[in-house]
């Protein structure tokens, strides 16, 4: 029998049995689990009892995350493509002697300005990963960088850049204290959560309305999340319309608190001007709600003794994103929510990132600007709607050789045919994943990636948006199976090879000065190369929560978080009355004016309806799919599952469509056949089709589930691209329903 320590071993028949804490890291509550492994192999995963936080609570991804982890259409060994246009087995020194020699010829034709990376939503949760592409980005000096946060968060930093002079500083809603949460575009019962870490969130929500409170969720789909409290149908896209009539009322009836408003911002009498046309009446066209249902809403928030505004990925990805995103921090600092308990409060990094990088200047937000639409740099990536046009438009700065990691582009942004065909090409196109995908199956070379069992981790950008500042280390599970290597160890041999040293930054520079500080003063640091964990260990240890070798006795460091296996509560709760050290701006005092927001506020109209096109789509999140990458596990894809579109059934009579047949979707820029689903949960005008189907990789389940991409209904015209952040405009894209013959 196996006792039920940390590394509990024992002798079945021979057979070694290790249990191992661990956490989830397919999405941001990073439930903890527990992995039972079998002479190397993973044989289970199951929910850790022992977590303080998600308290043997995990959702069927993460549980289902051993099909993944032992999928035989795994990539295992470096693939390289053949003149015949198949992929064959060859060595790591094979594939990076030769991606390096290709590399330097195309940096000396054409210089490193074309050389280009795009990484997916996964690198968000490997700090190595995340780690070494931005000391290869620093010290390459490149040029193309992009990322999934263009059609995902990138607004919400651009956002907290306007009001608050920092990108990274982001508040998160006091779920344990609030008295009224009004949520839109987020359905965290389904997602669990986002740019906010809450493990068994829907307790925290249903505890609100337990003691008295309220959750309002504004939603052009009656939700999941929606259906448990009170729900507000508002059109697609919609949201900035809304928000500016809820501060119109605030203002127009002396609701605002004055006070707050006078001591935390500058601006507020422009911000004032700027939404005064907004009334209730004037914006209900384009709202779809009644007037006196907006004033009333207003006045609750106002009113309430404690109130938190969040907005999620339904709010990111309309024409005005960043726009929506100020909106929400504006409307919770009118009110006087902000910073305040049971407000929107901001949590401790776990390493300093936002002030380092206000002292340091290492990443910030328009310092430079993409050759193809000027569109401005958001925490060095500019938008991966362009990267199809970087490939095609000839020129100087032409991208020319493409990096992906743990990514699926094709799949992710808009208008996937664009950007299939502009692989093609790339005079060089290397893809680091676990799957031969949608994107890579047209790579010159494929390089297996670790899973996140494979690897050590520890979620740093994610203890300063829980509610109860948490962490947690984890060594790596499992040895990597076949031939798998982890992100940052790729990037730093594939950088090697072209003579770049990651964070081999000169005296000279911010970065150099900062670690030749490090070096001078932490005794057996010297002229090393760093790892990761060095690093993280270097920067945990003199962050916020730090333990400052030794100087602060209850601090924390790697060593000390490895003898908590499953994670350390760091605070009960997050602390208030920190807006000054939040606020980057001269003065310490949040924006409510900035110019871009002001004129975009000043021409802000709804976009002329046409009459071919009179419905509107947006996304749908699905409990059993992440993305693009978890439909080739069987238990996920059991059942009923099916690629369907939700249309009202109002929507549905006038265009001829019953439920369960198929149907043909149309927008001005593409068309896709889906599965019809009629339900009232839609509000009439608004259909709701899920990402991430619709897949052609090397994924023999994932191909056979069929469905179709939702994007490429989407376009990447300049025009259609949100300027302030470069999102990808994914939400309320006009389309008209056909039935099929």
């Amino acid at each position: 029998m196996c006792c039920s320590s940390r590394w509990s071993r024992c002798c079945l028949e021979g057979v070694s049995t290790r249990e191992v804490p661990t956490y989830c890291r397919i999405c941001e509550p990073l439930c903890g689990l527990i992995a039972t492994v079998e002479d190397g192999r993973l044989v289970r995963l199951r929910a850790d009892k022992e977590h303080p936080l998600s308290r043997g609570n995990a959702c069927p991804k993460g549980i289902a995350f051993t099909d993944i982890q032992n999928d035989p259409e795994r990539v295992l060994y470096p693939l390289r493509r053949t003149a015949s246009g198949e992929f064959e087995r060859v060595s790591w020194d094979t594939a990076l002697d030769e991606i390096g020699a290709r590399l330097r010829a195309l940096i000396d034709e054409h210089g490193i300005e074309s050389l280009g990376w795009y990484f997916g939503n996964p690198s968000s949760f490997s700090y190595s990963h995340t780690l070494w592409m931005v000391g290869f980005q620093m010290a390459a000096g490149l040029k193309h960088v992009y990322s999934a946060g263009s059609q995902d968060v990138n607004n919400r930093f651009v956002a907290s850049e306007l009001l608050y002079g920092s990108l990274t500083s982001v508040p998160v809603p006091d779920l344990d204290r609030t008295d009224f949460l009004l949520m839109l575009g987020a359905n965290p019962v389904v997602s669990h959560g986002s740019v906010m870490s809450v493990p068994r969130v829907r307790e925290k929500l249903t505890a609100i309305t337990g003691r008295g409170g309220r959750v309002v969720v504004v939603d052009p789909r009656n939700t999941e999340t929606a259906k448990l409290f009170e729900h507000v149908g508002v059109q697609p896209d919609g949201d900035a319309w809304l928000l500016a009539a809820l501060l119109q009322v605030i203002f127009e009836e002396g609701l605002e608190d004055a006070e707050a408003v006078r001591r935390q911002a500058t601006g507020g009498h422009e911000l004032r001007r700027a939404v005064a046309r907004f009334t209730p009446e004037a914006t209900a066209a384009v709202t779809g709600l009644e007037p006196d249902r907006v004033r009333a809403l207003a006045r609750d928030l106002a009113r309430a003794e404690s109130a938190a505004v969040y907005g999620r990925t339904g709010t990111c990805l309309g024409r005005h994103a960043t726009l929506v995103a100020f909106l929400i921090d504006a409307l919770a600092l009118v009110t006087g929510n902000l910073d305040r308990p049971g407000g929107c409060v901001f949590g401790k990094e776990l390493v300093a990132v936002s002030k380092l990088n206000a002292r340091l200047g290492l990443v910030g937000y328009g310092k430079n600007r993409s050759r193809i639409g000027g569109f401005p740099d958001v925490l060095g990536t500019f938008p991966a709607a362009v990267m199809a046009k970087e490939i095609t438009t000839p020129g100087p700065g032409r991208l020319r050789a493409l990096f992906t990691s743990a990514g699926n582009p094709v799949s992710s942004v808009p208008n996937g045919r664009e950007l299939a065909s502009a692989l093609g090409q790339l005079d060089l196109f290397v893809s680091i994943d676990l799957y031969v995908n949608d994107t890579n199956r047209g790579a010159d070379y494929v390089l297996p990636a670790t899973t996140f069992l494979e690897r050590d981790d520890i979620p740093l950008p994610f203890a300063a948006l829980s509610p109860t500042p948490y962490t947690q280390y984890t060594e790596p599970v499992l040895a990597p199976y076949g031939e798998a290597r982890e992100e940052w160890w790729i990037i730093d041999a594939l950088a090697t090879r072209i003579g770049v040293q990651p964070f081999a930054f000169g005296p000279t520079r911010p970065a150099g000065r900062l670690l030749g500080a490090l070096r001078r003063r932490v005794p057996g640091l010297g002229s090393a190369r760093p790892t990761p964990s060095l690093l993280v260990d270097l920067a945990l240890r003199t962050g916020p929560y730090g333990d400052l070798f030794g100087l602060r006795r209850k601090g924390i460091s790697l060593r000390m978080l490895r003898r908590h296996p499953h994670g350390v509560v760091l605070a009960d709760r997050i602390e208030t009355g920190v807006l000054r050290d939040v606020v980057q701006h001269k003065g310490g005092r949040v924006r409510l004016d900035p110019d871009e927001i002001v004129l975009e506020l000043s021409v802000l109209a709804a976009r002329p309806a046409d009459p071919a096109y009179p419905l509107r789509v947006i996304g749908l999140r699905e409990l059993k799919s992440h993305n693009s990458w978890m439909h080739n596990v069987e238990q996920l894809m059991r059942g009923d599952r099916e690629h369907a579109a939700r249309i009202n059934p109002k929507d549905a009579a006038v265009a001829g469509i019953s439920d369960g047949e198929r149907c043909r979707v149309t927008s001005p820029h593409g068309s896709i056949e889906v599965t019809a689903r009629l339900t009232e949960d839609m509000v009439s005008g608004a259909v709701a089709i899920p990402h991430g189907w619709g897949h052609h990789g090397g994924w023999q389940l994932a191909n056979a589930a069929g469905g179709a991409n939702v994007n490429d209904l989407m376009s990447t015209d300049i025009a259609d691209i949100e300027p302030l952040a470069g999102m990808s405009n994914l939400n309320g894209i006009p389309i008209r329903l056909d039935p099929l013959p």
